[in-house]
């Protein structure tokens, strides 16, 4: 994925046929990261669990509503053509921003399925895992073209 042109507030991107066909199967893994992950701070929590429903409520919500955008971005001929053996890919710098989010839940997701490895503690891979490590890989792939091209050298604050 190439950053071919920026115009205002739009961003164009190339993909290879192989690329848009990973972007749009680790896109399918949408929402991965469980509703039960996100926890309301110990303060809000000792409030009651009456908080914790509201708040994965809310996130239900946020995520169909992504989802609906998502389908609708990739499915849109305006935002998706093809050009000769490739694909360009317009974003708007929100959208972008977005697609961002989508992504850094995917790759959190696909870490937590894969027991939350680190160097010291890598995954054991089975057929079952081998596809949250292509998508972990994919994100942080699609994630640092995405960065690269808001040309900000720090990863925004909600993707640490």
């Amino acid at each position: 994925m190439k950053l071919r042109r920026t115009t205002n507030d739009n961003f164009v991107f190339q993909l290879s046929p192989r690329e848009q066909e990973i972007l749009f199967e680790t896109i399918n893994f949408y929402p991965l990261v469980p509703a039960s992950h996100h926890r309301l701070t110990q303060a809000a929590a000792a409030q009651s669990d009456e908080n914790q429903r509201l708040l994965e409520a809310a996130l239900a919500e946020q995520r169909t509503e992504n989802r609906r955008q998502i389908e609708a971005l990739l499915k849109s001929p305006a935002r998706l053509k093809k050009n000769g053996k490739s694909f360009h890919l317009e974003l708007k710098a929100p959208e972008l921003e977005w697609l961002l989010q989508v992504l850094n839940d995917i790759r959190v997701g696909s870490w937590l399925e894969l027991g939350e490895p680190d160097e010291d503690k890598p995954p054991k891979l089975t057929p079952e895992n081998f596809r949250f490590v292509v998508a972990l890989e994919a994100c942080g792939a699609f994630q640092a073209a995405l960065l690269t091209a808001l040309g900000e050298s720090e990863s925004p604050e909600w993707l640490a």
